[in-house]
């Protein structure tokens, strides 16, 4: 099956203005300004099929926002070329967005003064629905997202987690194939939080739709993305499952030993001591493969073991320690 959406040796280069100091050094930079290149996006290749949930993640500044810019068709690349559901975006930006759905976290596409259900009406003319079309989705949507008690409601009395909400389902409300969602749990509780990835979750796995999803919230990218692609500083630096990036990147599992009194010597072979004291003692366990099975049985203490927590690291301990592990630049 051919990717529903395609980046090839893609960079993003932008021109950033040099400010000179002083009032002379003002008149300078408006009469001669002095520049420097800035690469937003290094090179970068990747695939990705119909129907998967993709997180795209990595620090400020790594380029994410600007990859989802110019696969929605906001930015056109450098070089390289891009390329969603076999078309350029930005040469075929109206075609294109009327097959993807777009959310930017800190971007609001409701009308503020308006009910929220007039801005499903005013996105319905936009996109030419047809009114069965757009009221069974309408009616799909707002009951999956909670959003019935406040359709009434001007947008300005929302909060921001039902303005998410909204948000969500009005990008979802004409059927587009792919859904970009650049940080949309930003600034929401827990609750709202949850909502929005199990909804998400449900979306992708009962309609099959396309989910590129960028964020700092990493519970997001362990609840609704099987794959991640990870950035940093424009460049890929990996792409794949969380299970191959929790082997690649290697913080290691983490076993806590609890005894019935304290014991004086405690060894697990091929494991490292970490911590713990008096009745508790953590190891740091070792990536051969052998499972906790295996290690247990090789455990020696002269002590009674009464309980025993297996820490999984998580994809945020992962990242954490991994960028942690960079050179200083």
């Amino acid at each position: 099956m051919a990717p529903i959406i395609r980046a090839e040796n893609v960079r993003k280069t932008f021109v950033q203005r040099v400010p000179q100091p002083g009032v002379i050094g003002a008149l300078r930079g408006f009469l001669s300004p002095v520049t420097r290149p800035v690469h937003a996006v290094e090179d970068i290749s990747f695939s990705i099929a119909a129907g998967e949930a993709v997180g795209y993640l990595g620090p400020n500044g790594a380029g994410k926002s600007t990859m989802i810019k110019m696969l929605t068709g906001i930015l056109s690349p450098s070089s390289g070329e891009v390329s969603v559901l076999g078309r350029h975006p930005q040469a075929k930006r109206m075609a294109n967005a009327r097959q993807i759905g777009a959310v930017f976290g800190q971007r609001t596409q409701l009308w503020w003064e308006l009910p929220l259900f007039e801005s499903f009406e005013l996105h319905r003319r936009l996109y030419r629905m047809p009114v069965e079309v757009f009221e069974r989705n309408r009616s799909e949507l707002t009951q999956m997202m909670g959003l019935t008690s406040f359709l009434q409601r001007p947008v300005r009395h929302l909060s921001l987690g039902q303005r998410m909400r909204a948000e969500i389902a009005m990008a979802l409300m004409h059927e587009p194939k792919i859904l970009f969602l650049d940080e949309p749990t930003i600034g929401l509780d827990v609750v709202a939080k949850d909502v929005v990835r199990k909804f998400l979750s449900r979306i992708n796995r009962e309609r099959g739709t396309t989910i590129i999803l960028t964020t700092h919230d990493l519970q997001d990218i362990e609840e609704i993305c099987p794959r991640l692609i990870m950035v940093d500083d424009g460049r890929l630096l990996f792409d794949g499952a969380i299970p191959e990036m929790r082997a690649r990147f290697g913080a290691r599992r983490r076993l806590t030993l609890e005894f019935s009194s304290e014991p004086e010597t405690v060894h697990v072979e091929g494991a490292e001591l970490c911590g713990g004291e008096g009745l508790v003692r953590e190891f740091l366990l070792p990536d051969d493969g052998r499972s906790l099975v295996q290690l247990l049985a090789a455990l020696k203490a002269d002590a009674d073991l009464r309980d025993i927590r297996l820490h999984e690291p998580g994809i945020e301990e992962i990242i954490r320690t991994h960028y942690q592990s960079r050179p200083a630049i």
